[in-house]
């Protein structure tokens, strides 16, 4: 189990490992990015927004002692730039030890990415499945290598409607949320699944963060039609919600710990998995499908064009 009172200075010395983080220049993926990076990580920050990002770079060089960090363009909208990103990282970085596929967005209205994906399942699952298989090579050329994916409790309330993926005929934004969250979790599960068939060493876990202040929350808040309940959400966000350095803990810990196993769930302790320090949880029985999974699977394959290589795909 993971430790009631586990913080980050629990961390192991990471030195020598190389990690990538995605959407790194605020709330969760800072706090992560900057941890790793302070236990010794070399770590590449992979941000849409660059201004936001050479923002983070600086904040982190201010706070640590010549951090080893770097800053990479990645809009995982449009599958020309996680090609791009992934191309220009492995090419400078042939070896990854951790992958950290943070970035997201959250219950915003219906918009396509780049490429006609609806946005929150084509950002939040699909450019990370295109991401986690152009880096593969990358990340099985290194002795432990690891995926952690964040997800949300929100996975509970999404279903892979596979005769609508891209909600076309009925769009909700919490739905597609839903969705896009038990997509990361099924994406977990089916990648440790392939590793282990294949008989690679590569470690795959998911995490949530429970109820965390961050940009996230603030950006779905104003998309609230009625001013109240703009102001409601937010004054809630700032009661309930622990800081974004706690809701980046599970991930920490699922990125680090040596008693970490491929498959496992991570989240807070306490108030119902909404708060606390690191714990495993178990996701709603619909994540662990593994005809679902599959099935969801060969889609992204196809939609992405991003044939994961060097896995076991046979049950």
């Amino acid at each position: 189990m993971g430790s009631p009172s586990w913080t980050a200075d629990q961390i192991p010395d990471l030195t020598g490992r190389t990690a990538v983080v995605t959407g790194a220049n605020a709330g969760l993926g800072y706090h992560v990015a900057l941890e790793l990076a302070r236990y010794g990580a070399a770590v590449v920050l992979a941000c849409r927004d660059l201004r936001r990002g050479e923002a983070a770079l600086a904040r982190i060089r201010r706070e640590l002692a010549r951090p080893a960090v770097e800053l990479r363009p990645l809009d995982l909208g449009d599958l020309s730039s996680v090609r791009g990103f992934a191309a220009d990282v492995t090419a400078e970085h042939p070896s990854l030890d951790l992958l950290v596929n943070n970035a997201g967005i959250m219950a915003l209205p219906r918009a396509l990415t780049v490429d006609g994906f609806e946005r929150q399942l084509g950002v939040n699952h699909l450019g990370h499945f295109a991401l986690t298989g152009l880096l593969l090579p990358a990340l099985l050329a290194a002795p432990e290598p690891r995926v952690v994916t964040v997800s949300s409790q929100m996975h509970a309330m999404g279903t892979i409607d596979f005769d609508d993926l891209m909600s076309e005929r009925r769009y909700g934004p919490w739905k597609a949320y839903g969705q896009s969250k038990l997509a990361n979790l099924l994406f977990t599960f089916e990648l440790q699944r392939r590793a282990d068939r294949a008989g690679m060493p590569l470690t795959s876990v998911a995490t949530h963060p429970g109820y965390a202040a961050t940009n996230l929350q603030n950006a779905a808040a104003q998309t609230r039609r009625r001013a109240w309940v703009r102001h409601a959400s937010a004054a809630v966000t700032r009661l309930v919600a622990q800081p974004a350095a706690q809701g980046a803990l599970t991930t920490l810990y699922a990125a680090t710990m040596p008693d970490v196993r491929g498959g496992e769930f991570f989240g807070p302790d306490s108030f119902g998995g909404s708060r606390g320090h690191p714990t495993r949880v178990k996701a709603t029985a619909k994540a662990y499908d593994p005809e679902t999974a599959a099935r969801l699977w060969e889609r992204s394959e196809q939609l992405t064009g991003v044939a994961v290589e060097g896995l076991d795909s046979s049950p």
